[in-house]
């Protein structure tokens, strides 16, 4: 069979699938938690949806997402997690992202036991293309390749932090501020002010530059975390949702963005925060080590040799000239 006659026949599979579906059923089980706002994925091109419940169970967020369409997630409260493995996103509270829904399902969960706040739109691959074709070349390429016909697969991108412009976003899409008859051009409106502040790329920074900034600023945020919890160290799972990206993901950032380890640099700043302590004069080494998180004196000890070059019993004694030969 031609190419051509191949792709007419996905593209009409997957318009029949797009058409045939509905995301009431999977949203039974939050009752009243789940609130249309606006629009049709469908109709409009762009829907509004506001979501408040607990889960008590671990709910199957990825049946919601519609076919051809990607999604734009701004979550208050609750965890979400979307795709899987190296390409899932985390939706910790406060913060955003995006994805795109193919014709394969993109698996989402939201974490059982906790209260779910968050507001989504969602806009057809169609939608995106009448308005946003002429801007190709400054989209996110998970955008971009939908507007330039290049790819239509699900896929993620990254969550970042929701900045304060972006909640007032949020608060001001529950309550539309306008009269009822002129909700549907505000809406459009504010679909398209959505599409703005996440889809576009500033034209200064390529896309790997983006990258490589969005992943110090997350190292940034883990070492001040870090430097919190020195004594009890969060494990990764945890500081992969306060930065909102998968362990897997954070774990491999980290390294590549700092040449250790989290425990290493979780090591590293434990022994420098242990030499202020004992150069002070105020703690001894056992209380030095407690403070850090070392119950094992003898585990300490090795820990802050193989950094410092001596046992910590002899560190205040060390000259700076000594100290900075060590390092």
């Amino acid at each position: 069979m031609p190419k051509p006659a191949r792709q007419q026949i996905a593209n009409g599979a997957a318009t029949e699938s797009a058409a045939a579906f509905t995301e009431r059923p999977a949203w039974r089980a939050v009752g009243d938690g789940w609130r249309h706002l606006h629009g049709s994925v469908r109709g409009a091109g762009a829907s509004f949806e506001w979501h408040d419940f607990k889960a008590h169970a671990e709910f199957d967020w990825g049946k919601t997402f519609h076919p051809a369409s990607i999604e734009v997630c701004l979550n208050l409260e609750g965890e979400g997690r979307v795709g899987g493995n190296k390409t899932e996103a985390v939706f910790a509270p406060l913060t955003a992202g995006f994805y795109r829904r193919g014709e394969q399902i993109l698996p989402a969960t939201r974490a059982a036991g906790q209260r779910h706040q968050f507001l989504t739109v969602e806009m057809s691959f169609e939608f995106l293309r009448g308005h946003l074709g002429e801007f190709a070349a400054s989209l996110h390429p998970l955008v971009r390749e939908v507007v330039a016909g290049q790819s239509e697969k699900s896929a993620v991108a990254s969550t970042s932090r929701l900045t304060s412009r972006q909640q007032q976003l949020l608060a001001s899409l529950r309550e539309a501020p306008v009269l009822a008859l002129a909700q549907s051009v505000w809406y459009q409106a504010k679909a398209l002010e959505v599409a703005a502040e996440f889809f576009f790329v500033a034209p200064d920074e390529l896309f790997c530059q983006r990258q490589q900034r969005i992943s110090a600023e997350r190292v940034e945020k883990v070492v001040a975390i870090l430097r919190e919890k020195l004594s009890e160290p969060a494990p990764l799972e945890e500081l992969g949702r306060a930065v909102g990206c998968s362990p897997f993901h954070l774990s491999r950032t980290f390294s590549t963005v700092t040449g250790m380890t989290i425990p290493q640099y979780t090591r590293q700043l434990r022994m420098e925060r242990a030499a202020e302590l004992l150069k002070s004069g105020k703690f001894n080494v056992t209380e030095a080590a407690l403070e850090v998180g070392y119950s094992s004196l003898s585990h300490f000890s090795q820990a802050f040799h193989e950094i410092f070059g001596c046992c910590p019993g002899l560190y205040p004694l060390k000259t700076p000239t000594q100290e900075n030969s060590t390092r």
